[in-house]
Formats: structure tokens, sequence, C-alpha cells
């Protein structure tokens, strides 16, 4: 679940996914007072020998890598970590009692040294640019003028303690940004994704808005990968309506059912692609495969299927019973673009049937199949007219392969259909396929004899599910199924002999 962002909260600091420092809420104006006293607090808590003692120990000791004091290409002259010319004394240490937080590795290594305790020398110039700084900077010198007897007002310099959680690499993440507000160079810090994500949490605590600012139009325009997706997210809480705007809109629909929207129209894509269509449609079966709600995958197939089989119908009812006048060459070429048209929706239907079948999703389908007595009459008329022959000779079979499919699952039980279902399902495509076999019987191709082989088949078992006087009705249709060699037909021999033995059953009850 994305988080909501119509109530945003202020810019707040934050350790990586959910983890938040009180000590940063200075972006809420409300809370800039609390946080300030709470950190002079904190200072204050130093005793004075501590304070010198404890600046003469950490100058020793502070050898971290990223604390050079050579002046680096930036926007200012003003060294980083100059002790002769700072005025600011930074004491980063890590916080044992905060929540550890996790860094991209790929972008911080782990801090070798595992040093506690850094000690940076600053400029308060420099660090204005930071609000969070900024405000506390002039909260001690407020104070300052409030205890100028002070042993720490004795000295040029401010001891800032600023926690840090617990986490290796962390103390790097905090220096680079302190480094950032002398360079602003952005450009060369924040190279990708995953370090962009790791500074702008330290630049929210901060209170740094230029950086935060950067990182996030970096995101915005940059490929996540799943994980950093994860972190983008769990961020956005942390954010203002207006920088959170383009983030959410990347990873939240616009509306509930994006999804499904989406997969129409892939499925539309795929049944109308010109080019590289058995590509396009390999892939697109596989998205539904994998897609996981069956129950869209469901509702956008139907809708599908309901559309093309509509314009087949409307396009076979167009040819078996032409409604308009003209010279011979019109109607000819009207009554060529209405079997063209029905071909083609009716490869569509093919592809989409298969679909359903092998997500197990189409038992509206084969119910609609089943309620379609117009339709198959408007075949027969046509199938009888050996115009078709010429136009679309492959059209009777593309049909009676998506007959055969739907009977294949409700036979092999993979539909469970009712039984008016099954039996309105044979005795209408059954006057198709014996019209099929009747006008094909002398050019029948070997594809187009399998097909028909497989289709009685199919037949007589779905009849043999049914009550007997069912059976009995539909089975006498069937006898075109025989062959001059009696044993060429034995799928026919077997449902008679099955309907003949229950015949002579005695009555149960």
């Amino acid at each position: 679940m994305i988080p909501s962002t119509s109530k945003k909260r202020p810019r707040v600091p934050y350790n990586r996914h959910s983890t938040v420092s009180t000590t940063a809420s200075l972006r809420s104006t409300a809370s800039r007072s609390t946080s300030l006293s709470s950190t002079a607090a904190l200072i204050d808590s130093f005793p004075d020998k501590t304070i010198s003692e404890t600046s003469k120990k950490l100058r020793r000791t502070s050898s971290h890598p990223l604390l050079s004091t050579a002046p680096s290409s930036s926007t200012t002259t003003t060294p980083f970590n100059d002790v002769n010319t700072a005025d600011v004394i930074l004491r980063l240490f890590l916080d044992p009692t905060a929540p550890i937080i996790n860094l991209s590795d790929s972008v911080y290594s782990i801090d070798n040294n595992n040093q506690s305790n850094v000690q940076i020398y600053l400029h308060s110039p420099i660090l204005r640019r930071s609000k969070y700084f900024s405000a506390l900077l002039s909260d001690r010198w407020q104070h300052s003028k409030e205890n100028p007897d002070s042993a720490e007002n004795k000295i040029d310099q401010y001891l800032i303690p600023l926690k840090l959680g617990v986490a290796p690499g962390s103390i790097e993440v905090h220096l680079s940004v302190l480094k950032l507000l002398y360079t602003i160079d952005f450009n060369n810090v924040i190279n990708s994704a995953a370090a962009a994500l790791d500074i702008l949490p330290v630049a929210l605590k901060l209170l740094f808005d230029e950086c935060a600012d950067y990182c996030v139009k970096y995101l915005e325009a940059v490929p996540w990968s799943e994980e950093e997706e994860k972190r983008v997210i769990n961020l956005i809480p942390y954010l203002r309506e207006e920088e959170s705007e383009e983030l959410l809109a990347r990873v939240s629909p616009a509306k509930y059912d994006s999804c499904e929207e989406m997969l129409h129209g892939l499925i539309l894509a795929a049944i109308h692609s010109s080019s590289n269509m058995a590509f396009v449609k390999a892939f697109v079966a596989k998205l539904l495969r994998d897609f996981s709600s069956r129950e869209s995958a469901r509702r956008v197939l139907e809708m599908a299927f309901e559309t093309s089989l509509k314009i087949v119908k409307e396009s076979l009812e167009e040819y078996s019973s032409p409604n308009f006048r003209g010279d011979h060459n019109e109607t000819e070429a009207i009554q060529r673009l209405n079997l063209h048209t029905a071909m083609t929706n009716g490869k569509h239907l093919l592809w989409l049937v298969e679909r359903m079948i092998e997500l197990r999703v189409a038992d509206s389908a084969v119910k609609e199949w089943s309620e379609q007595d117009s339709f198959t009459a408007d075949l027969q008329r046509a199938f009888r007219d050996d115009a078709w022959r010429n136009i679309v000779p492959g059209f009777p079979a593309v049909l009676l392969r998506c007959t055969c499919r739907l009977a294949n699952a409700v036979a092999s039980g993979t539909i469970l259909a009712a039984r008016q279902v099954r039996m309105k399902l044979v005795k209408d495509w059954l006057p198709v396929l014996i019209v099929c076999k009747d006008s094909a019987f002398s050019s029948m191709l070997p594809s187009h004899k399998s097909l028909y082989l497989e289709l009685e088949e199919t037949f007589l078992r779905i009849i043999s599910t049914l009550p007997m006087s069912d059976a009995q009705v539909l089975l006498q249709q069937c006898l075109s199924f025989s062959t001059r060699n009696v044993e060429d037909c034995p799928h026919l021999v077997t449902a008679f002999n099955t309907w003949f033995r229950r015949a002579t059953n005695q009555p149960q009850g």
C-alpha cells in the first residue's frame, strides 16, 4: 500500500526507511524551538573541561578518509575541514540507541576505521546553507550572549553533537552531505538512484533543501530497481506534497482499474498487430499467464471475446442476408469485405479462446458459444454456398477449431459446464460440422480431416454425459459420422453401443 499524501507532514529527518531522528524536525516551524532547545541542552551537558579535552582528543584521533583539508572543485574557496579557518567544530558520533539503518553497499563502503567519533572543522557561513545549522547556530549565538562567562564562550568554536544511527557507512553519508554544503557538486556525487536514496534522508534531516530537491529530481528522472522502488515509497511520506507528486505518479495507479485497462489494451494490440504478430501474441500470452489477478484476466479476455464474436456474427449476418442495392461488382466487393472481416475476427476469437482455456477462465465463453442458434444458422447458409471457397477457404476451419477447443475443455472437465450448456453446445454446432464435412468432402485437406474427426469424437464424449433422452436425439444426427468402412469410425460404434447398453438396464427406483 502506497502511503497517502493528502495530509503531508513537514519534512522530517529520516534514517533510510522509517527511522526518524527528532533533532531534525526543524522543517516544521512549529517544532523548531523545541528541537533547538533540546540540542542546546545536549551541548550544555558537556562539562567545560570535557569539551576542551574531548576536542583535543578528537583532533588527534580523527583520521577519516573523507576529512581532506584540500580545497575541492567547489563554488566557494573556503576549504572543507580546515582547522586554521574554521569557526565551528562539528562532532559526529554514533548513537547506540538508534535503530540500525542499511545503506547501499555499492555507493558507500563500510567504515573500515570503525570510528564512533569524528570531529570536523567547518565554517558557519557555509553551514547556514542548511536550515538546521542556520537555526542551530543562531540559537547558540543567543545562548552564548545569555551566558557570557561560560567556559564554552571562552573559545571561538561551537561543539555541535549530531546523532547518527548505528550502521556501517552512516558517517560517510553525513560527511558527503556536509561536503556538498561546500561544493554544491550534486552532479558528480549524486550519480545513481542508490546514491540519491542514501543522501536524501540526510539532506532532509539537515534541512539542506537544495540537496534534497536535487535528489528528488534525480529520482524522478532515472529508472529504479525493485529494491530502490521500495526505498522511494518509504521516503515519500517525508516529502512535501509538491515534491512527492512525480514520484507518486510513477508508483501509484491513477485509477482503480488501470491494470485491466492496460491488459485490455495489450490484448487488442496483440490480436490486431500486423507485424511480428506471432511474437507479440506470445509475449502477451506470457503476461496473461504471469498476471497475479486471475479475475482481472478473465474480465479483459471476456470483454475482447464478446467484441470479436459480435463482429463475426454481424459480418456473417450481412453476408447471409444482404440488405443493399447496387451493381454486381459493388455487391461482390461488399460480400468479400464481410467474409474477410469475419475471417479476421474469427482468428482473434481462436487466440482468445486458447488463452481463456489456458487460464481456466473459459466458463462464460462456453456458455456464450452454446447460445448461438441464430449464428450457427447463418453459418450453415453461408457454407452451403460455394462463394466463400475462393474468398476465405479457411474460415470454416477457424470457427470449428474454436468449437473444438471449447468442447474439448468441457469433455475433459477443464470447464465444468451445466447439462443444458453441454447439450446446447452439441445441438447448435453439430449441424455446422456436418455441413462443413459435406461441402468439403471432395477437396478435404488432411488438416481439416483430422479436425473434423477430433470434433466428432469430442461431441460423442459430451453426448455420453447427457440424459438418455437428449443423447437419443443427438446420436441420430451423428449418423453422418459413419464411413464406407465401419471399422474406420470406432468412436461412433462405441457411442451407440454405450447408449444401447444403458437402454437395456432395468429402471432404478
